[in-house]
């Protein structure tokens, strides 16, 4: 016989109600039910689990330590039928920066008067896929090539490009940069999110870089003044920090500006999440 949640929900409502008579009436089934089940799970784990008296009915040694897992294990299974079953009343966007910049907040707005009954939760992950692929979000959004042997994607908007400095570097004091002359700086970048690479640039005249893993790394080796950054306009919007000055990039490609989610597995609300981004970003 296999180990069944019924054998833990069970055990804890005996352990909880002190009683086989309590626990029965509160599961509504016989005293006989239960005392069958508590033997079987007995039997599953070859452990006796509860010292019984006629007054009392206590957990053994073994039985707390079941017990304590028992609670965890149900508990999981709770939220896991609850996540099935709302699942197409929230909708979780997955980003792994700046979301989408300075539209965030109307977007969040928006969302709710129009679609009340989903509720939109925005989830930061720094990885490629903003979180899809870990399964900790329904669409994400993205500014790197999408895998588009995994997912489906559509364009909604498109992004300048600018430069992230220190406040005392002498180039903040500047109303925009070339995108040429970041040649002769140090760049830094992350490696697994970033939108900017070397290959921006052409052979021979590329920028010294420097690697992070994560926005606020990335942030900080800026504001030491020994390296620059060159970010989509959402990182200025979503990042403003004291030490960090944002300058526009003079003739550098625009970055776009993706919605991504899995093949065959769309959540109903995926079109309407990328029309009213559209919307906004046309705005």
């Amino acid at each position: 016989m296999d180990l069944e949640l019924r054998h833990l929900r069970h055990f804890v409502a005996v352990v909880d109600t002190g009683s086989f008579t309590d626990a029965a009436i509160e599961l509504g089934v016989s005293q006989a039910t239960v005392s069958r089940t508590l033997l079987a799970l007995e039997g599953v784990l070859g452990v006796r689990l509860l010292h019984r008296t006629s007054r009392t009915v206590e957990p053994t040694t073994a039985g707390v330590t079941v017990l304590a897992r028992a609670r965890t294990l149900l508990a999981d299974a709770e939220t896991l039928v609850h996540e099935v079953t709302t699942g197409h009343t929230r909708l979780r966007l997955g980003h792994a920066w700046s979301a989408v910049g300075k539209h965030t907040a109307e977007f969040q707005r928006r969302w709710q008067d129009r679609y009340p009954d989903v509720e939109l939760q925005l989830v930061r992950t720094n990885t490629a896929t903003g979180g899809l692929a870990e399964g900790r979000c329904d669409l994400a959004v993205v500014r790197t090539t999408v895998d588009t042997r995994r997912y489906s994607h559509a364009l909604v908007g498109r992004e300048r490009r600018c430069v992230a400095l220190a406040s005392d570097d002498p180039w903040a004091r500047r109303r925009s940069i070339r995108f040429a002359e970041l040649g002769e700086r140090t760049l830094v970048v992350d490696r697994r999110t970033g939108t900017t690479t070397p290959d921006l640039w052409p052979e021979g005249s590329r920028p010294a870089v420097e690697y992070t893993h994560d926005i606020d790394d990335w942030l900080a080796a800026i504001a030491t003044g020994r390296c620059v950054g060159v970010t989509p306009e959402a990182t200025a919007a979503q990042y403003r920090r004291d030490g960090i000055r944002y300058r526009p990039l003079r003739d550098a490609d625009l970055v776009p500006v993706r919605l991504i989610w899995r093949h065959h597995d769309a959540h109903p609300a995926t079109h309407l999440a990328a029309a009213l981004l559209t919307e906004l970003y046309r705005g």
